[in-house]
């Protein structure tokens, strides 16, 4: 019998490839506030979540919740503006259902994008970081129960999820473009109630550098399927305890529109150049 899952996404290929006949060669995921990006797509056409057999819909203010397919720097984009979140009430199996569906449509690199919390106390709000690896703390994991043998193995090497290669053109593009890329650790909890300080403070001495509420049960999706990952995080604010203030959603989406001119240039150029 065949996997549901393939059944449903046979479906959402079928009405997605009549929308956006052209194959797609790179998709990006947008995360909180970084939504801009998806205004630089050349000749786009736009497709509701809501309009997608099976595909999650975003809850989330700062998240557009559309299918975006178009040209940016000459490639061939799908862009999700917007993504779903696990505290959103979501299975994993929802979550990461559109990076299968981007996997289907023949993408080859995946670049994940979010807003994140500074732990270490080198990232200012404002900053770019590059994703090189990451400590999945949200309590569960979107490979759990039957393997579907068609997208990947049952148990799949995550010494590397984010690629190096991408990482090192990230960081020379940086440069070129005079943007001060830096690295990091990332955390994933499940949210949506920000850390307390002393979970902070666990996080740091666990090796993190920042900390969110996304990201990961997609990256461990894209790398059980063998595509290609780069994730970029913007920094909105230093997380619970590293300076004497209040988290707000507000703030985080603030930030985002502060630094959206370097994020878009920054992840249009990385695209130009892969």
């Amino acid at each position: 019998m065949d996997n549901p899952v393939n059944i449903r996404l046979d479906e959402t290929l079928s009405f997605v490839r009549r929308r956006l006949p052209d194959k797609p060669e790179i998709a990006v995921v947008l995360g909180s506030g970084l939504g801009p990006l998806a205004e630089m797509i050349e000749t786009p056409i736009r497709i509701p979540y809501g309009e997608i057999p099976h595909f999650p819909v975003s809850t989330v203010s700062g998240h557009a919740g559309e299918l975006i397919g178009g040209l940016l720097k000459g490639r061939r984009l799908i862009c999700m503006n917007g993504r779903v979140h696990f505290y959103e009430g979501y299975a994993l199996a929802d979550i990461t259902y559109p990076i299968k569906l981007f996997k289907r449509l023949g993408v080859e690199t995946l670049i994940l994008t979010n807003a994140v919390g500074g732990i270490n106390t080198r990232l200012a709000a404002g900053d770019l970081m590059v994703i090189v690896d990451h400590i999945n703390l949200m309590g569960s994991n979107p490979l759990i129960g039957e393997n579907n043998d068609a997208l990947g193995p049952r148990f799949p090497d995550m010494s590397e999820v984010y690629s190096r290669r991408l990482q090192e053109v990230a960081l020379k593009t940086g440069q070129e473009i005079g943007i001060d890329l830096k690295t990091g650790v990332y955390a994933a909890l499940s949210g949506p109630s920000y850390e307390t300080p002393a979970e902070i403070r666990m996080l740091s001495i666990l090796g993190a550098d920042a900390v969110g509420m996304s990201v990961v049960p997609e990256a461990i999706i894209g790398n059980h399927m063998g595509l290609e990952l780069l994730a970029i995080s913007c920094v909105t604010n230093a997380a619970a305890g590293i300076l004497d203030q209040k988290l707000s959603h507000e703030d985080v989406k603030a930030t985002a529109a502060r630094i959206k001119d370097d994020f878009s240039r920054l992840i249009s150029r990385i695209i130009e150049q892969i």
